[in-house]
C-alpha cells in the first residue's frame, strides 16, 4: 500500500497517514437542510468525496459518516438568532419536519448529479437526540458545563487546549466570539450545549431532559453521532475552513474533555469558493448559486462544476464566474471527446491493461494531498504518449476512479441540424470518391467547432 500524505490542520503539517484500524473512520459535516445546498458547500463535498475515492484508490476499506444538521443550528454561530429549520419553515409556510425532508432529498440529489459517492451512513441530529443528552451528562458529571438563563453552556476556560485547532491566541478567539455577545456567559468563547425552549413561543422541534424541554446546540451533535457511528476508528474529520474556529474547535472541546481522548487525528479542511471578485459565496449574502441555478438551467452538466473543483487544490481559494464555467465545460467536452476517440471501435473496455508507470505518477499526485491539479496534468500525459489506444483507456478509466467524471458513460449532446445537414452532403462525397469535396466539407464542419474522425467508410463526428 502506497503512503498517502494529508495537510493536518490540527498540526500544520502534512503527514503521512496512518489508520487507527481495518476500517478508516471519515466523519465529514454534512448540510444544514433548511436551503438548497449551493456551489460553495458542494465544493466541501467534492473534495471529501475525492478524500474517500483515494482512500479506495489505495486499498483501504472506509466508513465514511455525514450527518444532516436538522435541528440546533442558529442563524448566529455564536448561539444567537433563531433556529435555521424554524426560520426556512417560516419563509416557506411548512413545517420544520418536511423542510429538513424536502432540503434532504434535494442535497441527495445534488451528491448524484455530481457523482459524489454517498456515505456509508447519513446521520440525522434528530435521531440522535438521547446521545446528545448522554454526552451532555458527562460534561456535567466531570464540571464542564454551566447553565444561565437560555442553556447549558460549556466552560471553555476549564479546556486549556481550546485553541489547539484554529492556532489562535485565545484573545483573538474571544474578539471573534464577541461579535454576538451574551452577557450571562463566563467567557465569549463559551457555547450552548443545549438551549431552552422560549416560553413566548412553541417551537416545532423540542425535547425533553434533566434540564427542561429544549433542544442540542449545534456543535453537540457531531461528537455524539461520531463517538456513536465510530467509536474504535476517528481517523479523519473534514469541512470547511469556515468551521475550523468555532465549530470544529467546539467538537474537538466538548469531546476531548468527555473522554480524556483523542478526537479524530486528522482534520482537513477546504478553502471557499468566491464569486468572481473575492467575495466568499454564503446565504447568509444571498448570493449563492446552485446546481439547477447556475447550471443544469444553462444546459450544463453538473459533471463541468466537478472538473473544474479538480482543476484548483482543495486548500486554495476557487473562483466562481460564468466565464470559468464556460471554460471548464469547454475542458471537460475536450477529454471525453478524447476519449471517446479511444473508445471509437473497441469492442471490448476491459482488454487493456494499465500502464504502471502512468499510475504511479498518478498515485503520487492524488497521495500528495489530494493534488489533482496535477493528477490531471498526467491524464493528458497518458493521452499524448505513444501508448496503445486500448492501453491509454484502462489507464485513463482507472484514473477516473478518483477522478469521478464518469468518462466511460459521457454521452455526446445530439449535433446541430446545419452541422447533420453538412456530414449528409460528406457521406455523399466520400461514397463518390470525390475527395477534394470530402476535405472541403470536413474544413466547413472543423469551423463550426466540430472534428471528424474516419475509420474506414465509418465517419464520427464531435465536438472540439
Amino acid at each position: 500500500m502506497k503512503k498517502i500524505y494529508l495537510q493536518n490542520t490540527l498540526t500544520r503539517k502534512k503527514e503521512e497517514f496512518k489508520a487507527m484500524a481495518d476500517v478508516v473512520g471519515l466523519y465529514t459535516c454534512g448540510p444544514t437542510v433548511y436551503n438548497y445546498a449551493h456551489l460553495g458547500n458542494l465544493r466541501s463535498y467534492l473534495f471529501e468525496d475525492i478524500l474517500k475515492r483515494v482512500l479506495l484508490y489505495n486499498g483501504y476499506q472506509v466508513r465514511h459518516v455525514m450527518n444532516i444538521t436538522d435541528v440546533g443550528h442558529l442563524v448566529g454561530d455564536g448561539d444567537t438568532g433563531q433556529d435555521k429549520l424554524e426560520k426556512g419553515a417560516q419563509r416557506e409556510g411548512k413545517t420544520a419536519w418536511e423542510i429538513a425532508e424536502f432540503y434532504t432529498a434535494a442535497f441527495k440529489k445534488d451528491l448524484m448529479l455530481m457523482n459524489i459517492l454517498e456515505p456509508s451512513i447519513f446521520t440525522k441530529a434528530t435521531d440522535y437526540i438521547q446521545e446528545q443528552i448522554d454526552l451532555l451528562k458527562i460534561l456535567e458529571e466531570k464540571g464542564f458545563t454551566y447553565k444561565i438563563s437560555d442553556g447549558i453552556y460549556f466552560d471553555t476556560a476549564k479546556f486549556p487546549d481550546y485553541n489547539k485547532l484554529s492556532h489562535l491566541d485565545l484573545e483573538t478567539l474571544r474578539e471573534g466570539a464577541r461579535v454576538e455577545i451574551n452577557e450571562e456567559k463566563k467567557n465569549s468563547t463559551d457555547f450552548a450545549l443545549w438551549k431552552f425552549s422560549s416560553k413566548d413561543e412553541k417551537r416545532q422541534m423540542e425535547w425533553e431532559s434533566p434540564w427542561g424541554v429544549g433542544f442540542p446546540g449545534w456543535h453537540l451533535e457531531c461528537s455524539a453521532m461520531s463517538m456513536a457511528e465510530l467509536p474504535d476508528n476517528q481517523d479523519i474529520h473534514c469541512g470547511g475552513f469556515d468551521h475550523i474556529n468555532v465549530h470544529h474547535t467546539n467538537e474537538i472541546a466538548q469531546s476531548e474533555a468527555a473522554t480524556g481522548k483523542p478526537f479524530f487525528n486528522y482534520w482537513l479542511h477546504n478553502a471557499f469558493l468566491n464569486i468572481a471578485g473575492g467575495k466568499k459565496m454564503a446565504k447568509s449574502d444571498d448570493n449563492f448559486l446552485t446546481l439547477e441555478n447556475a447550471l443544469i438551467k444553462k444546459d450544463i452538466n453538473p459533471l463541468v462544476y466537478r472538473f473544474a473543483a479538480l482543476q484548483t487544490h482543495y486548500r486554495k481559494p476557487m473562483e466562481y464566474s460564468e466565464e470559468a464555467m464556460k471554460n471548464a465545460d469547454n475542458g471537460l467536452m475536450n477529454l471525453v471527446n478524447k476519449v471517446r476517440t479511444l473508445m471509437f471501435k473497441v469492442e471490448d473496455l476491459e482488454t487493456g491493461i494499465v500502464n504502471m508507470k502512468f499510475k504511479d505518477k498518478f498515485s503520487e499526485a492524488v497521495n500528495d494531498d489530494l493534488n489533482t491539479p496535477q493528477a490531471l496534468a498526467v491524464v493528458q500525459e497518458v493521452l499524448k504518449s505513444e501508448l496503445s489506444k486500448v492501453d491509454k483507456l484502462a489507464t485513463i478509466l482507472d484514473f477516473d476512479k478518483v477522478l469521478g467524471l464518469d468518462l466511460d458513460k459521457q454521452k455526446e449532446k445530439p449535433l446541430p441540424q446545419e452541422v447533420i445537414a453538412l456530414v449528409e452532403k460528406r457521406k455523399i462525397a466520400r461514397v463518390a470518391k470525390d475527395w477534394t469535396e470530402s476535405d472541403r466539407l470536413r474544413d466547413e464542419i472543423n469551423k463550426m467547432g466540430f472534428g471528424v474522425e474516419d475509420s474506414g467508410e465509418e465517419m464520427r463526428v464531435m465536438k472540439i
